[in-house]
């Protein structure tokens, strides 16, 4: 009997044609015709479900819903052993760890995409779409959550980083390492991860801002957050988690208003930590309210702050201690 893979696909330059002077459309090629041009093994059979058509720039809460709710749809099917979501990459790390951090089951959710489209001379589509679809099927990796599957190499979506914007080695996971590697259509996990955090979310998620801090920077931009339909605020500050002193009135004004402020670092590895004693530290930041982000980077932190604003509940200290 063939083993079964849901193939859902949201456009991206994976699903891409040029359309004129080396420029590209995202999203031209539909999930069938994408599934056609990979020689997939004769052994697994594969459902295609379009979604969306749209470079992964266009795709925000609303749609990462929709792709959450499709996958859901999918796994319906018990005779469903996994399911591939083929995703534009400039947000294919954002979608990935929305859909680790809300679905409950067991069997893998791979995300894919491509550097360069099908079209163009040593395209990545075919090898990843393929490897993505032979790890979608393992069962070494059943219970660990959404993984991404970028260049023979299988990452946790939680660390996952787009850390090229054109290079076939487009991911990586700094700190952490891969997962695994598929290596010949063979699948090889060297390591897993210990915890696989799930979420209960409602129907829509609040917006939540984030804030590249740097030097001299005042508390303009919090103010005027605070002020219109933020509900959540990421500030991606120094070191163990170091903003300038000018921001901190506009901080301790937004938690006392009510709206969550979590700190994360810029620092490509490291928690943030109350290291030291002055205004804008970490320390400072945590006496008035600020929650640590750990070692979340900004992006992941927005989007784990606005699944946990969707319960309707207070976000606790330790929330992103896991």
């Amino acid at each position: 009997m063939k083993k079964k893979v849901s193939l859902i696909t949201t456009g991206g330059t994976i699903a891409s044609r040029e359309v004129s002077n080396g420029l590209l459309k995202s999203g031209a090629i539909s999930g069938k015709e994408l599934a056609e041009l990979c020689q997939l093994p004769e052994d697994i059979e594969v459902k295609v479900v379009d979604v969306l058509q749209l470079p992964s720039m266009h795709i925000g809460f609303v749609q990462m819903l929709q792709i959450r709710q499709a996958i859901l749809e999918e796994l319906e099917d018990p005779e469903v052993e996994g399911v591939v979501v083929t995703h534009g990459t400039d947000t294919l790390e954002e979608t990935s760890y929305f859909l680790d951090l809300t679905i409950d089951d067991d069997r893998t959710v791979v995300i894919t995409g491509s550097q360069r489209s099908p079209e163009e001379v040593g395209t990545d589509v075919y090898s990843n779409l393929q490897n993505s679809i032979y790890v979608a099927v393992d069962v070494n990796l059943r219970g660990i959550g959404a993984v991404v599957v970028f260049n023979e190499r299988i990452y946790s979506a939680k660390y996952v980083k787009k850390v090229h914007s054109s290079n076939l080695q487009g991911f990586d996971s700094f700190g952490h390492g891969y997962l695994g590697i598929i290596d010949n259509d063979t699948v090889r996990v060297y390591q897993k991860p210990v915890i696989h955090e799930v979420r209960v979310i409602k129907e829509t998620l609040p917006r939540v801002d984030i804030i590249k801090c740097h030097s001299g920077q005042d508390g303009y931009l919090i103010d005027q957050l605070v002020a219109g339909p933020c509900k959540g605020i990421i500030l991606e500050a120094a070191g163990r988690g170091q903003v300038s002193p000018h921001m901190v009135e506009a901080i301790d004004q937004a938690v006392k208003k009510g709206v969550p402020v979590v700190l994360t670092t810029s620092a490509e590895e490291g928690n943030t930590y109350p290291a030291y004693s002055y205004p804008g530290s970490a320390h400072d930041l945590m006496a008035r309210g600020v929650i640590l982000g750990s070692d979340y980077d900004s992006k992941k932190a927005r989007i784990k702050l606005a699944v946990l604003l969707s319960a309707g509940r207070d976000v606790p200290d330790d929330a992103f201690h896991r």
